[in-house]
């Protein structure tokens, strides 16, 4: 299952062609994914209360198709878990009519707030700590 939020584009969002500024893509990326670690039942406080944080180690953005200001649309997130310090995450931007406007592709890690150095087993720190680790690519026996 991918998680998914509902965003609607705001007319201040727009650039001088009238569509959505191509930073705020980025935005409504971090907002899907804050809003899965949420779900997950790892809210920010709860993250810095065990000394780490989610970071972005690389962003890939594919604009597919343009958005207007009011225009609803889907930004998903999945979390693709490996064997090492990263994981891979992958977005997508869909318009109602089930159009993809973009495309984002990205590297994560967890960061150890202390030491300043990812944690080597981003995968396993979430399932111990997330209330749903399912939401976040984590299978659970």
């Amino acid at each position: 299952m991918t998680y998914f939020v509902g965003v609607t584009v705001r007319g201040y969002e727009l650039d001088t062609h009238g569509h959505l500024n191509q930073a705020v893509y980025l935005q409504y990326a971090e907002h899907a994914r804050w809003e899965l670690l949420r779900e997950a039942g790892l809210p920010q406080e709860k993250l810095l209360d065990h000394g780490i944080g989610p970071v972005q180690l690389e962003v890939t953005v594919k604009y597919l198709r343009e958005l207007r200001g009011g225009e609803r649309v889907r930004v998903t997130c999945e979390l693709l878990h490996g064997a090492r310090k990263t994981f891979g995450i992958r977005q997508q931007i869909i318009k109602e009519d089930g159009a993809v406007a973009a495309e984002i592709t990205g590297v994560g890690g967890i960061l150890d707030l202390k030491a300043r150095r990812l944690i080597p087993d981003p995968a396993g720190r979430f399932a111990e700590l997330a209330e749903k680790p399912e939401l976040l690519g984590i299978a659970t026996d």
